[in-house]
């Protein structure tokens, strides 16, 4: 087996370490050792019965599991010694180890194994996951045109460059980022892996909900990168609208401030839910709602995105209400039938928006459509199966240029 050592600054015992990194190692480690360093947030760290049991997961299927503690940085040089500690620690696995590939999760960990890639020869995949400067900056964390913004982009660059694969979450950052850095991507091999979901446990509900129309919103909302000022207008426009209409928010966000940006005035009392579910109690959960709504900011930040929620709610055969400009998310709706994306934001646009969506509801084939999309776009099996090619296809250029 090839052995591959994958990084990423997500904890293995957050939702998105277990939907979107773990998952994916599960299938990846039948072909290959896998190495894996996770940091894990305080709360999850000294959670000792969670740590043992990821631990035991890891070693069912052979993956070494080297976890380390996040510790959030406030001075830019706490975050420069601690960028020097991962390398060190990379570095050292790499020799250790005799890894062959390293699969860097994002900018910072790209930017470690640029540097270790330097001093041991050792290839690596940029595996982006979104446009993290764009990101920055839309969230107001970044000033555009800042030092800081300059290095990342420099990092960015070379990351790019030298790395011996891209994988991007949509098409459209793809062709972003071929006008942005033509020289560099030139013959790149790039490849887009959306964020899948694990279509056996994401399954539609058996017969269709009767009574109330329940609007779901599942995963984090507070970020600075959802519009919360959406969700809100949405709620309450066809909470009047429609009084059969109830709605539940599922997050690990406070419930408190939730409430506050979303019903400060409690107006909606008990038809507004606010809770949080297990990893495990998620599709079950996600089955109770008639529709998932996703308002997310839009524009170029957003254009290397792919909701993980979309692909969980289609697989559960649920149709979506979506705002357009986040990646292949406008594109995907349409193309495929398979919800609403709302044409404005005016209280009319959100009435129209439901109306249509009532309509579409009533589409006998719409569970079946919704979980197809999902099958053909945001599989687990498939978004594996491109991985383990391309591992496979870097490992077979490494092979050939150490014979020549």
């Amino acid at each position: 087996m090839n052995s591959v050592l994958y990084i990423t600054r997500n904890g293995l015992l957050e939702p998105l370490g277990q939907s979107q990194v773990m998952a994916y190692l599960k299938g990846l480690s039948k072909d290959n050792s896998i190495t894996l360093i996770t940091y894990e947030k305080s709360d999850d760290w000294f959670n000792k019965d969670a740590m043992a049991r990821a631990k035991a997961e890891c070693e069912s299927y052979n993956i070494k599991w080297l976890p380390q503690r996040f510790r959030s940085r406030l001075k830019l040089i706490s975050h420069a010694l601690s960028i020097i500690q991962m390398v060190w620690l990379v570095r050292r696995e790499v020799l250790i180890s005799g890894i062959r590939l390293i699969h860097a999760r994002s900018y910072i960990p790209a930017a470690v194994a640029l540097v270790v890639s330097r001093l041991t020869k050792v290839p690596f995949i940029f595996d982006m996951r979104a446009l993290w400067p764009e990101e920055l900056i839309a969230a107001k964390r970044l000033r555009r045109g800042s030092i800081i913004h300059r290095i990342i982009l420099v990092i960015e660059r070379f990351c790019l460059a030298e790395s011996s694969g891209i994988v991007s979450l949509t098409n459209a950052a793809v062709s972003y980022l071929k006008l942005k850095y033509p020289a560099e991507l030139t013959n790149k091999y790039i490849v887009v892996i959306p964020t899948c979901a694990d279509l056996k446990r994401f399954t539609p509900k058996q017969s269709k909900n009767i009574g109330k129309t329940f609007h779901g919103c599942i995963g984090t909302i507070m970020s600075g990168w959802f519009r919360t000022d959406l969700l809100a207008n949405w709620i309450h426009v066809i909470a009047e609208f429609d009084l059969d209409s109830n709605f539940e928010i599922i997050t690990r966000d406070n419930p408190s401030e939730v409430r506050k940006a979303l019903d400060s005035t409690n107006t909606l009392s008990d038809r507004l839910k606010i809770s949080s579910r297990s990893t495990e109690a998620m599709p079950d959960a996600l089955r109770l709602h008639d529709l998932s709504i996703m308002f997310f900011t839009s524009g170029l930040s957003k254009l290397g995105s792919a909701p993980t929620r979309l692909a969980e709610a289609l697989g559960c055969g649920i149709p979506v209400v979506a705002n357009g400009g986040v990646g292949d998310l406008e594109e995907i709706i349409r193309q495929n039938n398979v919800g609403i994306v709302i044409e404005g934001e005016s209280n009319e646009d959100m009435r129209n928006a439901f109306k249509t969506l009532q309509l579409l509801r009533n589409d006998p084939e719409l569970s079946k459509r919704c979980r197809s999309t999902a099958e053909t776009i945001f599989s687990l099996k498939n978004g594996t199966k491109a991985y383990n090619e391309m591992y496979a296809e870097i490992f077979k250029l490494k092979n050939s240029s150490c014979v020549d």
